[in-house]
């Protein structure tokens, strides 16, 4: 299972381990139940302060836990957490094994003091790179709280139980027996979602800051360049921020951020936050961004009202609110988000195996997810509004020499269709014909483009009739003070490295704005 160059990896990291912890087998004859056996065997020769122990009792066959010899602190795992819950794995072993963990104090202690009793459970694909987040964060609260308890659960290897539950994104996540959430989350999320009192304490928290003279809205790489920037002059910086990473969170694969020749999204993500956290910023993550009210003259601050109802204020501001996926508009689409109409080849593709699904869009995104989706599902039919495939030409011919892909353009999606539950298929025009045709399938995925989180602030600055924040080649917008940068902007290609490069320039801008004030307004506005 594990090659000699991961064996000698996890053996360093399991040095860390203080207390003795058992991996607690249930298996039964089959070869996935084979292939956990040698794993954790592997996994137990590694340190002397890890053992195996056969035990059958759980009712998921194959699953393990992990847990702290001679007590109940312990996570599950139902599957084989490799690909991206490798790291999943390697956490819950330091973790469980006595090893802290590097979250905030402050966190920690709020996870500690919940009252209640937990029982999460969290389906996942091994290819999905939101899911780690959720595991590892609901992991780390079932070894901090002896009231919480936790079952990572491979959607792929228990079908039916995922049929049965009706789930169809990852991850999903159970509590108590019921529907707690989907999507990506972070512990300090989760904790708030259950916390009754948490976002109120982060509102009266976040009245009680200073004003900034560089406020950051967004924490994607844009936001992240221009706070280090920012903070690089010595000038009091600040970053609010709906989720620190931004859309990078959802991308799975970044080749071409030159230097790096390759990295995954959420990994690129922690390293934009640890980066910034290297330097003197107010990070205030989990919060979204309502209203923007312009300063009344130069020089004074502008205001950001929050939806908490909490404000920020700043001398200048770095609208840095990034972009999100587009959808189709059409009807039975909301309804059936997440019953069958999804966003993320990557992490929900897994959970339609052998199934019919369909992509709408022919740009790179929508070709490179019915190459990927092609191996998994039984058929692919991929549907273009253009009359021909916009990707890449490498991309067209791989996607062409696929048999079980069926290419359909000069169509435009007119309505999903479902039995109430899920997915049952879709209508689109021929908008050469003007002929109206059904398809019958399980799963749509959309890969349309995106669109710009602007619409807090109409009326604020100009927009483009897109929606984008209207910039010069400085970052400036049509209001002194307030800068921009990024995919919520004009500027003509939405790509990480240029997102970092506009958010610089913003930065820098917005320092050489502060110093060119007059010195005699500065001090009326301080005062």
């Amino acid at each position: 299972m594990l090659d000699a160059n991961l064996k000698g990896q996890l053996k360093s990291y399991m040095a860390n381990i203080t207390q003795p912890i058992e991996l607690v087998a249930s298996l039964d004859d089959g070869a996935k139940s084979r292939e956990l056996e040698t794993l954790l065997n592997e996994i137990a020769e590694l340190s002397d302060k890890v053992s195996v122990v056969r035990a059958d009792d759980d009712k998921r066959k194959p699953s393990f836990m992990i847990r702290r010899t001679g007590t109940d602190i312990g996570v599950r795992f139902a599957g084989i957490p490799m690909g991206h819950e490798f790291t999943s794995l390697v956490l819950a072993l330091l973790q469980v094994g006595g090893h802290p963990s590097k979250a905030a104090q402050e966190l920690i202690q709020q996870v500690k003091d919940l009252d209640g009793d937990y029982a999460f459970e969290t389906y996942f694909s091994l290819s999905c790179q939101n899911c780690p987040d959720v595991v590892q964060a609901l992991n780390l609260m079932s070894v901090l709280n002896p009231r919480i308890s936790h079952v990572a659960i491979d959607g792929a290897l228990f079908q039916d139980e995922v049929d049965a539950r009706k789930v169809m994104a990852v991850p999903t996540v159970f509590l108590n027996g019921e529907p707690f959430g989907q999507g990506r989350m972070e512990l300090e999320q989760i904790v708030a979602k259950i916390d009754s009192g948490a976002e109120a304490r982060a509102a009266e928290k976040i009245r009680k800051q200073e004003p900034f003279e560089v406020l950051v809205v967004g924490g994607g790489p844009a936001g992240a360049a221009a706070a280090i920037y920012a903070a690089r002059k010595g000038i009091r910086t600040g970053v609010a921020a709906e989720r620190f990473g931004g859309q990078v969170l959802d991308t799975m694969d970044i080749e071409n951020f030159i230097s790096v020749q390759r990295t995954e999204g959420p990994k690129f993500a922690t390293a934009l936050e640890q980066h910034v956290k290297d330097y003197d910023v107010e990070i205030m993550n989990l919060q979204k961004a309502a209203k923007l009210i312009p300063a009344r003259q130069e020089g004074g601050y502008h205001e950001v009202v929050l939806e908490n109802g909490a404000s920020l204020k700043g001398r200048t501001v770095i609208l840095s609110t990034g972009a999100r996926w587009r959808q189709m508009g059409v009807p039975g689409e909301d309804e059936y988000r997440n019953k069958g109409v999804a966003y993320c080849p990557h992490c929900d593709g897994p959970l339609f195996k052998g199934k019919r699904v369909a992509v709408i869009g022919g740009g790179n995104s929508g070709v490179e997810a019915a190459i990927d989706l092609a191996g998994i599902v039984a058929h692919v039919t991929l549907i273009e509004f253009d009359s021909q495939l916009r990707a890449d030409a490498v991309l067209q011919r791989k996607l062409a020499s696929l048999p079980n892909v069926k290419i359909i353009t000069s169509a435009l999606t007119t309505q999903v269709h479902g039995n109430g539950e899920k997915v049952t298929g879709l209508s689109y025009k021929d908008r050469n014909h003007g002929t109206e045709h059904d398809i019958e399938l399980e799963g749509i995925f959309v890969q349309i483009g995106l669109v710009p989180n602007t619409e807090w602030l109409k009326d604020a600055v100009a927009l483009s009739p897109r929606g984008e924040v209207e910039i010069d080649a400085r970052g400036e917008t049509s209001q002194p003070g307030v800068f921009a940068a990024g995919d919520c902007t004009t500027v003509p290609y939405k790509q990480i490295v240029i997102a970092c490069g506009a958010g610089a320039t913003a930065a820098l801008s917005a320092f050489d704005y502060l110093i060119r004030l007059p010195a005699s307004e500065e001090a009326a506005q301080a005062a």
